[in-house]
């Protein structure tokens, strides 16, 4: 089979079955990489393994944004341009409960549900430490924008967190000096 077979064997699918078929690929991903996660962990230690994942991930960040950027034919280089762009992302496309505010100059993203860390509290494990993983996913997208849109977190594990809030991310444009 083709590529074409491949892409006319997905049209036959109904519209909300082919929109469930692509998230159940997203949460597979996912799995994999929660896999891959526990594995390094497994056999090194979790700094390691977080530190492997936060490289990854970086690079992901890249990749995922100019693919995007390509995909959705998104040509300005804007925060809102930007949010746009993630909204689709492997990491913001299916985050359950997720709010998101984007205005001409600051945009904002939070994760109220996370999947990821539920499913490790279902497994008896700790909390993932994700900040640093994210924080490297998030700067590498908006930078493949605009090297000049920062990205701050207002919470993200291993920072202590409310039960309604696992974490908040932050786009800005850098400040310029008026000297």
């Amino acid at each position: 089979m083709s590529r074409d077979d491949d892409r006319n064997l997905l049209t036959r699918l109904p519209k909300e079955k082919l929109i469930d078929y692509v998230l159940l690929q997203l949460r597979n991903l996912w799995a994999v990489d929660g896999l891959y996660y526990l594995g390094i962990e497994k056999r090194y230690n979790t700094e390691d393994a977080t530190a492997i994942d936060a490289e990854v991930w970086a690079v992901m960040g890249k990749i995922e944004a100019r693919k995007l950027k390509q995909f959705l034919g998104i040509t300005t280089n804007d925060i809102p341009s930007m949010m746009h762009a993630l909204q689709f992302s492997s990491w913001a496309l299916d985050l359950e409960d997720k709010q998101i505010e984007i205005e001409k100059d600051h945009a904002m993203i939070r994760n109220i549900r996370c999947r990821v860390q539920q499913t490790r509290r279902s497994k008896g494990l700790s909390e993932f430490g994700c900040k640093p993983v994210r924080s490297g996913f998030l700067t590498a997208f908006a930078k493949e924008f605009n090297p000049e849109i920062i990205v701050k977190c207002i919470i993200c594990p291993p920072d202590s967190h409310p039960e309604d809030l696992w974490c908040q991310w932050e786009f800005r444009y850098k400040e310029k000096n008026n000297i």
